[in-house]
């Protein structure tokens, strides 16, 4: 599993998809994106099940000011929980912040 993750709006889907030279068709079949938003429940499960896919995109949502909403918090902490149980299972990390790839993982992928 690939494993892509980066601010919002910072080009992590268009950067994977282009390195991987598939269609927005591929690229809609293989990808998974937004997981951050579905970090509830057993994350262990989740992130297994999530690791099935070829292409697991998130957006970095522990940056910046601390929510004061005790609901936001706990969001944004299992969130990052999510990402770190991701990269664990992951074949290759990527990091794409401005349209800038950086391997933290594995090799880069072709």
């Amino acid at each position: 599993m690939i494993f892509v993750t980066g601010p919002l709006y910072a080009g992590k889907g268009e950067y994977i998809r282009k390195a991987l030279g598939l269609s927005d068709d591929e690229f809609r079949q293989q990808a998974v994106r937004d997981v951050q938003d579905l970090a509830e429940g057993d994350l262990c499960k989740l992130a297994d099940s999530l690791a099935e896919n070829r292409i697991v995109i998130a957006t970095e949502i522990g940056g910046g000011i601390i929510p004061l909403d005790r609901e936001e918090r706990q969001h944004r902490e299992r969130a990052g929980r999510l990402a770190c149980l991701l990269a664990e299972r992951a074949d290759t990390v990527i990091r794409v912040c401005c349209g800038l790839p950086q391997l933290l993982k594995g090799q880069w992928p072709s």
